[in-house]
């Protein structure tokens, strides 16, 4: 596997829709750590820009809770609680004493976990919105195919933010 300079892996010039779905999707996974690599605790506090709250700490745990709320509930069909608590169901408040090492152990447990259930999965298989967002899928349900392009439409929106908060925190700039 190719890999760019800074170790993510490089998704494959050619291959067939699952393996370039889950590459893309790996890609923008680790681009999302990478952002966060070689900060201090309190720099992954710092808020984008007034009035936006959001920090990359609080990417991480969201994050988390996209990937659970996808592959668990909706794919997998499990009642499962959010990653951070009933009080933090989108995963971007932080607690005073949740650091790095905690939230990326979260995220990578639910990428994890993720990934075993869509392993031996088809593309075509479907999963079950619930709650509001049923509102907007008829009866056939959603396509797992349509969940991974959603996840990697959303690691690519949220990795722009921490592209912005990153600068705004260091100046580094790029990937």
């Amino acid at each position: 596997m190719n890999t760019t300079p800074d170790g993510r892996p490089v998704p494959a010039l050619h291959a067939d829709e699952r393996a370039m779905l889950e590459a893309w999707l790996d890609f923008h996974r680790a681009t999302l750590a990478l952002k966060c690599s070689g900060l201090k605790a309190d720099q992954l506090r710092i808020a984008a820009a007034s009035p936006s709250s959001m920090t990359l700490l609080g990417l991480v745990q969201h994050m988390a809770e996209v990937e659970r709320s996808w592959f668990r509930r909706v794919f997998a069909g499990q009642d499962v609680a959010p990653v951070f608590g009933e009080n933090n169901p989108d995963g971007f408040d932080l607690h005073p004493e949740r650091g790095l090492d905690e939230a990326m152990g979260a995220w990578q447990s639910e990428v994890a976990r993720g990934r075993e259930l869509i392993a031996d999965a088809s593309l075509d298989d479907v999963g079950r919105l619930r709650g509001q967002g049923a509102g907007h899928a008829d009866d056939q349900g959603v396509s797992l195919r349509w969940i991974v392009v959603h996840m990697i439409e959303e690691y690519a929106r949220h990795n722009g933010h921490a592209d912005l908060i990153r600068e705004r925190i260091d100046g580094a700039t790029g990937a």
